[in-house]
């Protein structure tokens, strides 16, 4: 039965996931976290970061390590087929339709309306891992002692950096991520 609920929840997840694998992150947070609990908000952020740092599109390296965890490699297997098959088939149907039909403005005007809709999610999940990275009990709440400020710097920090002196974001990251661990092994030894 997981499996099938596997397949059912990433094909819904690939089926609506329009832009790219940033707007699918509140889908699967929904899929994953809400309705089916099959991981807390903690693992999902750290399913997430996984993702971005291996290589491929975020919502199938979702997919394979929700999977993994979920019910094994057996699991993997079929969430990201669950995750790829809407795409499959949404891509082979819209490249027959938009070959036919490319030259008319209703069709420009459709690819022209979906564009705010995609970046919402995108900011959508860009504010839930915010939140979860900066809050403490993932709830918004402005207690000092709810508040993460060595994440709120780190943030704040690489931010400036990437803005002011334009390094590659790969830099930074482990830049951020070598210091994250420098100074919360050290909070942690001091605790």
């Amino acid at each position: 039965m997981t499996y099938l609920q596997l397949f059912i929840s990433f094909f819904q997840i690939g089926l609506f996931s329009i832009g790219g694998g940033y707007a699918a992150l509140p889908l699967i947070q929904e899929q994953v976290v809400n309705l089916h609990g099959w991981m807390d908000m903690t693992q999902f952020i750290d399913i997430i970061t996984i993702s971005q740092m291996t290589p491929g599109p975020i919502a199938i390296n979702a997919a394979t390590f929700v999977g993994i965890k979920t019910a094994g490699i057996g699991g993997a297997v079929i969430a990201t087929v669950g995750c790829v098959t809407p795409s499959c088939i949404i891509v082979l149907i819209l490249a027959a339709v938009y070959y036919r039909f490319r030259n008319l403005n209703t069709i420009k005007g459709v690819l022209s309306g979906l564009r705010p809709a995609v970046v919402a999610l995108i900011a959508s999940a860009g504010l839930s891992i915010v939140i979860v990275a900066f809050f403490k009990n993932g709830l918004v709440q402005f207690a000092a002692d709810n508040i993460d400020f060595v994440a709120v710097v780190l943030f704040a920090v690489s931010l400036f950096i990437l803005r002011k002196f334009k390094l590659n974001p790969i830099y930074v990251m482990l830049g951020c991520g070598v210091i994250g661990m420098g100074i919360y092994a050290a909070l942690n030894f001091m605790a």
